[in-house]
């Protein structure tokens, strides 16, 4: 595998040449290293922490290999999937099992819809939504169908939308719950289009109605689930990209992390811990603060991506046969106003994927909780020993009661098989008012830099210096994710 160019500093000390370097070994990164690899640009991908794949990499818990974060893929318009088919995965692409989710509320808990998007229903009338919110949330919702079209017209945000359009229960018992599991933050903060890119569209021609938008648009969805999985779990992309990469001539390097950059007509130096990096261009594939300056000189001094939820989750192994029948289907949101339980959200991980069942013994199961802030971690610090930082609390204790709440069956220590606990900061972003107009920033900056190399003389060091990709510029999920990053990779190969 070939390395970058060694070459000789000012100072005497070693640096290393190469056409490009990636900052950031995620999803992102890898996906735009492959494509700039492929083109035979001699690449360099670099990464802080101690493993490749950011939100999408894997761990080992009771001898099974499992995802640390991401475990599913939005199937909107094949864009995944035509993607893992390009990189040889699409035989191991799979749907997720059809017992649906629920939603824990103080009222008792009741499943979500299952022809809804973002828990917003479809079907007003039917029997799932009518067992969550009750005859009277069913009544306020079904109320959608004949309102006129500007009820909700001039709503800014998917909260305000929802309120207007099909009343406090949808929202608080079905959309919140979703939209906090999915996106950490709350329907009020967030715009319509910013969450859900089709709605919009989709409002514009059912007469304002929201009922009639999601039953349009999953008519027009493929047959089956809106979410898929990968046979062995997602962290298989990861592994398969970093195979791609070094294939084409490319190099992944972890535990480097690049605290500072600096330009001259010749290029690019990064400063990493492990040494001196020189190169043409430089594709940020992660939210570093600190390097925007440097990158993007004309982006506001002030400027700052959302710093993104903070979560902890816990992966337990339990033997507990209770749960063979799958009580809660393939797993648990919870409501705010829920008091009884710290946990968001629960997936019972061997209900919701037929693969991970195959792979355990009659009795045992998987369950994964999802919980909120844990400050002053490290993004993807995995360490099944440590309580929540500042809060005093076994997370594990914390698990298995939650576990048991949600779940309707009681957990103990003594099923315990195994388990781990893996704290994320910055790998979702929310993507509020605030947000968004970072993004549009960055973006005229990266535009902006484009000209200003286009402008100089026809060498290889006026491509484009510098492009940016990853969840905090594209959005939350693979769907937004994968092809942001090829279009930055291209645009450095111009």
């Amino acid at each position: 595998m070939p390395a970058g160019r060694p070459d000789e500093a000012t100072d005497g000390a070693p640096q290393e040449r190469w056409d490009v370097v990636v900052i950031g070994a995620g999803v992102a990164g890898l996906v735009a290293a492959r494509d700039l690899a492929d083109a035979g640009l001699r690449t360099l991908v670099v990464d802080g922490r101690d493993a490749p794949g950011g939100a999408v990499r894997g761990h080992e818990v009771a001898g099974l290999r499992l995802d640390a974060g991401a475990e599913s893929f939005a199937t909107r318009g094949g864009v995944v999937a035509d993607y893992l088919t390009e990189l040889g995965l699409g035989e191991r692409i799979c749907a997720p099992s059809g017992l649906g989710s629920w939603v824990h509320l103080p009222s008792g808990d009741g499943p979500l819809p299952r022809t809804g998007l973002l828990g917003i229903p479809s079907s007003p009338w039917s029997a799932d939504v009518r067992r969550t919110i009750g005859l009277l949330g069913a009544a306020r919702a079904a109320l959608d169908l004949v309102l006129p079209r500007r009820v909700g017209a001039d709503a800014t945000t998917l909260g305000a939308l929802v309120r207007a359009r099909m009343g406090a229960r949808v929202l608080d018992r079905l959309v919140r719950p979703i939209v906090g599991g999915v996106h950490a933050a709350e329907p009020d903060d967030l715009a319509v289009g910013a969450v859900a890119p089709t709605l919009p569209d989709a409002l514009a021609g059912s007469r304002g109605s929201l009922a009639r938008a999601v039953r349009t648009l999953r008519a027009s969805a493929p047959a089956g689930s809106a979410v898929g999985g990968i046979t062995g779990g997602m962290n298989v992309l990861v592994s398969a990209l970093v195979e791609a990469v070094q294939t084409a001539g490319g190099e992944v390097r972890v535990r480097t992390a690049v605290s500072a950059a600096r330009t001259d007509d010749d290029g690019w130096t990064l400063t990493t811990s492990e040494g001196t990096l020189r190169t043409h261009a430089v594709l940020l594939a992660a939210p570093t603060p600190d390097l925007l300056p440097a990158l993007l000189p004309s982006l506001a001094p002030a400027s700052q991506p959302d710093p993104g939820a903070e979560v902890t989750l816990v992966t337990l192994v339990v033997d507990a046969p209770a749960l063979d029948g799958a009580p809660r289907g393939t797993g648990v949101l919870v409501a705010r106003e829920a008091t009884d339980v710290q946990a968001k959200a629960l997936t019972h991980a061997t209900a919701k994927w037929p693969w991970l069942a195959g792979q355990t013994p009659p009795g045992r199961h998987v369950v994964r909780l999802s919980y909120g802030r844990a400050d002053g971690v490290r993004s993807g610090d995995d360490d099944a020993s440590l309580p929540v930082p500042g809060t005093g609390v076994d997370p594990l204790a914390t698990a298995l009661t939650d576990a048991s709440v949600l779940l309707g069956t009681p957990l103990t220590r003594d099923q315990l098989v195994d388990h781990a606990v893996v704290r994320w900061t910055q790998a979702l972003p929310r993507p509020s008012a605030a947000h968004r107009a970072f993004v549009a920033s960055v973006r005229a900056a990266v535009a902006a830099g484009a000209a200003d190399a286009d402008a100089g003389a026809p060498t290889a060091t006026s491509r484009p210096r510098v492009a940016v990709a990853g969840a905090w510029v594209a959005g939350n999920g693979l769907a937004s994710v994968v092809p942001d990053a090829r279009a930055a990779a291209g645009s450095l190969l111009g």
